[in-house]
């Protein structure tokens, strides 16, 4: 039997490898378009799903940082003394769809407005829209700070102003009446350009045909308005929605410093329960059972306002 050399081994060998990496690079190119995203879809699967998990099985336990003993497994009493014996939830929930209600309806509707007039010509357009952008760039903290100062009821400017024009004065952030309102000015005056830029942005796209035929057909500017720009602005309008209702539902910021909740717990909103409770209380196993229910609130928040973005059949 003739030996075998080398040569004639490695000549088999490599057509081999030759169609192996042939057949994976095929491959490689049929699924491009997963194997590219890949990784960043595991990482952000990997820091989103584990929290979550994390979160859901720490709300089925008592467990106080403070304790030396470890988690206690109590299944569902967190969520029993949650909805049914907890005095501050409830309060909490309604500042809570009421704050963000408000916020959304002032910051979308005056966007509105404010992007219908920047949308035309004029000299300084350009400097205004600059200007416009100053109060969503500033630091939340450092603003809600400036706007403490100036509602302060004894030096605050804003009553200075309301004496100098025969207005009494208010309380602001110190009365249980008028705090939501105030918080609610603050979150307005901070966020309403966002939304004007995302309206400005819808505005600017959209088709002058269905405007000139309304003009032609002797359409009045409110009922151009009305039944040719809001029915186009639909989409664009419940992004901003969208955006400002998931932002609205976690405000802490302007809250925290402002009121840290107070008067007496007139301003506590979910978010702000949620850190008394974990940082404060340290009950770390009924603070998740409350960032599970908020998180609920947000996601059907957030589906709900996806689902109203489609067009109707």
């Amino acid at each position: 039997m003739p030996a075998v050399t080398s040569r004639q081994i490695g000549a088999e060998i490599l057509p081999r490898r030759r169609r192996t990496v042939a057949v994976v690079e095929r491959w490689v190119e049929r699924n491009l378009r997963w194997i590219l995203p890949a990784p960043a879809v595991a990482a952000m699967l990997l820091l989103m799903v584990f929290p979550l998990g994390y979160t859901a099985y720490l709300s089925l336990h008592q467990w106080y940082a403070s304790s030396v003993l470890g988690p206690e497994l109590v299944w569902f009493k967190n969520y029993a003394d949650l909805f049914a014996r907890d005095e501050r939830f409830w309060p909490a929930f309604r500042v809570t769809c009421y704050f963000t209600t408000g916020a959304v309806a002032l910051t979308v509707s005056l966007g509105l407005g404010i992007a219908h007039l920047l949308i035309r010509n004029f000299p300084g357009r350009g400097l205004v829209r600059t200007l416009m952008l100053l109060p969503m760039i500033a630091t939340p903290v450092a603003m809600a700070l400036v706007w403490m100062t100036m509602m302060s009821p004894t030096i605050g400017v804003l009553n200075y102003l309301l004496r100098s024009v025969g207005l009494a004065g208010s309380a602001w952030v110190s009365s249980r009446q008028s705090v939501i309102p105030s918080l609610l000015l603050v979150e307005t005056w901070m966020w309403t350009p966002m939304t004007a830029l995302i309206c400005l942005a819808g505005l600017a796209s959209l088709p002058s045909e269905p405007f000139e035929s309304a003009r032609v057909d002797g359409a009045s500017g409110w009922q151009v308005f009305w039944h040719v720009t809001l029915p186009l602005m639909r989409s664009t309008l419940v992004v901003a929605a969208l955006f400002r209702t998931i932002d609205a539902l976690k405000v802490f910021d302007i809250v925290y410093v402002m009121t840290e909740g107070g008067p007496g717990f007139a301003s506590e909103t979910l978010n702000l329960y949620v850190f008394q409770t974990s940082f404060k209380y340290l009950n770390l196993g009924y603070a998740s059972a409350l960032i599970v229910v908020f998180f609920t609130l947000i996601l059907g928040s957030s589906l709900l306002l996806i689902r109203v973005r489609r067009p109707p059949l």
